[in-house]
């Protein structure tokens, strides 16, 4: 409530075009013109592929653990990175594009918010899905009442306790809370990653019928 009011101050102060929220915020989902996650590709070596996503990811996140494609008695094993959670940049920090512009910028400014990336690589014949994940997470906070805390400082004679206002006034951490995905994020990754491709090489991306072995008897 408190981030929707804040919202709709500064979209009064500072026009409505000046946030360029997208469309599609709160539906869950992207709009039906954004790429598909996973995204379908077409490319030969899988090392280079690797190496450009790392490349595309590691821009604004520290990786965490990566477990590589591999072929391994003939066949390609499924690749997968995760990196660690970091907390969301701010309308400050405009250098930094792990918040993306307008209403994700927004809400990382007004509240602590962490985004986990989790990119899956799933071998598929005559090329690889690339699935993009973000995470967004929630700092759920707990503080002193203040009104309570501010009176509880003042003695009746007039002195200080200030053996006990740093403890008073700590503000800790209890966790953090899932607030679903970031799917505007998902997207600028996944398309910085099929531009990346295509710069070594990789053919227009139409995803080719899948030729399915047949049945056993």
């Amino acid at each position: 409530m408190r981030l929707a009011i804040l919202i709709s101050i500064l979209t009064l102060s500072a026009g409505c075009h000046a946030l360029r929220l997208p469309s599609w915020v709160g539906a869950g989902q992207p709009p039906a013109y954004a790429t598909e996650n996973p995204a379908f590709v077409q490319f030969g070596d899988y090392e280079v592929l690797w190496e450009q996503i790392v490349d595309a990811v590691d821009d604004n996140f520290r990786i965490r653990d990566e477990q590589r494609v591999r072929l391994v008695a003939g066949q390609l094993t499924e690749g997968r990175l995760e990196t660690f959670p970091t907390i969301g940049s701010t309308i400050f920090e405009p250098w930094r594009t792990d918040s993306t512009r307008g209403y994700e910028k927004l809400e990382s400014t007004l509240q602590t918010i962490r985004r986990t990336v989790i990119v899956r690589v799933m071998p598929e014949q005559g090329g690889y899905l690339i699935d993009v994940e973000v995470r967004k997470e929630l700092e759920d906070l707990h503080g002193r009442r203040t009104d309570i805390a501010d009176l509880d400082l003042l003695r009746h004679d007039g002195t200080l306790r200030m053996e006990q206002e740093a403890a008073v006034r700590e503000t800790t951490t209890l966790g953090w809370i899932p607030i679903g995905r970031d799917c505007e994020l998902e997207q600028r990754l996944i398309q910085d990653i099929r531009a990346r491709l295509a710069a070594c090489g990789a053919p227009p991306q139409e995803r080719m019928p899948l030729r399915l072995p047949p049945p056993t008897e």
